[in-house]
Parts: C-alpha cells; structure tokens; sequence
C-alpha cells in the first residue's frame, strides 16, 4: 500500500509526525510488515530522533547549521536566496527515506524516539512523504 502524508511547516527546524505515520500504518490493514517513508524533496530530510528533550533537536539543528553554513562564498546556487544551497548539502548529508518495521498494527519504535521532517529552508511550506506499507 502507498499513502501521501502533506506535512505543513513553518519553516527551518524538526517537525514531528510521528501520528500521521502510526495512522498510516492502521490504515493499512496490515498487522506487520515495513514501513518505508520517502520525501519527495531536495531540501528537506527525515530522522528518527529524541522526542522527550527539544534541546537534543534544538542541538542538532544548531550543529548542522554551524557545519552548513549560509552565505558561503562557495556557492554559485543562489537563485532562491541564501538558504537555497545550504538545504541541498543538509538534505544531501542526512537521510531521504526511513525504514521502520511495525508489528500488531503499530510501529516499533523505541520508548523515546519520533518520526520527523527536517526542514532545510527558512520559510513556512507544505512538504510530501511518501509511505509504502
């Protein structure tokens, strides 16, 4: 089975929808089986992380913007401004697709973990996740 989840962010950040895939799954019909997610984007990127703390998301998107820098004088792909560049490297150096098993019609993740969309530019928009069940 496929399903589309449209994500709205606000912009740069972590943003959790770990909901909208368990109701994926449920959806389904199945009882267990893998749950392979996909975004349909080039600068954007998904994770599993930390969902109790936001200072453990807060610091990775501090780290990665210190790695990826805007503005750099290396970059000739600025056509949509300066984070346009920067959203390309951070979605290349982070992953496009997540692999996650379910089983008893939920998902097996770990006590403190969440599904997220690891948003790479500074403006509000709608991003699509592809899910294959």
């Amino acid at each position: 089975m496929i399903d589309y989840l449209d994500i709205e962010v606000s912009g740069q950040g972590l943003h959790a929808f770990t909901g909208q895939v368990s109701k994926a799954v449920s959806r389904c019909g199945q009882r267990e089986g893998l749950c392979t997610l996909f975004i349909r984007h080039t600068s954007a990127s998904l994770l599993i992380q930390e969902n109790y703390d936001d200072s453990a998301r807060l610091d990775l998107e501090n780290w990665l913007n210190r790695l990826v820098p805007e503005n750099d004088p290396l970059y000739t792909h600025t056509l949509e401004g300066p984070d346009d560049m920067p959203a390309h490297i951070k979605s290349a150096l982070t992953a496009t697709q997540l692999s996650i098993p379910f089983a008893a019609g939920e998902l097996l993740l770990g006590t403190w973990q969440g599904i997220y969309l690891w948003e790479h530019r500074h403006h509000p928009c709608r991003r699509q996740v592809v899910v294959h069940l």
